[in-house]
């Protein structure tokens, strides 16, 4: 990401991470014995689904981006590239851990963990769009920031 931003850079990096969250909660729903928790993630898939299309039809339509006043090109790139390398969504563990986790308490807690990292990157995000396209990234952080809320819920359930 050295030299200049293309937004477009960004969003795909956004459909990634969708699309990876939805492989996340496919596989997690395929592990799941309890069927509550199986359509519990079988809907959590279909949302990223979802965000995926959403980000998608944004890439379409971004260019060029402008940077935060306080930040060089290469700092923040580096800040971005920081982010979406540390995502646990990217690490060669979480497909392991998830095969691995003993509960589906602890799938659970890796898709919080997922979540976290998601709301964290599209916050960034959205700080880099141009103002008429800042509705659909809130619109998609409100909607992870209610995932967390259903994960955490079923967690205690």
């Amino acid at each position: 990401m050295a030299g200049f931003f293309q937004a477009v850079e960004i969003a795909e990096a956004a459909v990634t991470i969708e699309q990876e969250g939805q492989a996340f909660y496919v596989s997690a729903a395929q592990a799941a014995k309890n069927p509550d928790v199986k359509d519990f993630f079988l809907f959590f898939a279909k949302e990223e689904a979802r965000h995926e299309q959403i980000f998608q039809q944004l890439k379409d339509r971004l260019g060029k981006i402008e940077l935060p006043a306080w930040s060089t090109t290469e700092e923040y790139g580096m800040y971005l590239q920081a982010l979406i390398d540390s995502h646990s969504i990217f690490s060669p563990e979480l497909q392991k851990r998830l095969a691995e986790a003993s509960s589906e308490h602890e799938a659970i807690r890796l898709a919080m963990g997922f979540e976290k990292d998601t709301i964290l990157f599209f916050m960034e995000m959205k700080e880099l769009v141009p103002d008429s396209e800042k509705t659909f990234v809130q619109q998609c952080i409100d909607e992870e920031r209610s995932h967390l809320r259903q994960l955490s819920k079923m967690l205690a359930s």
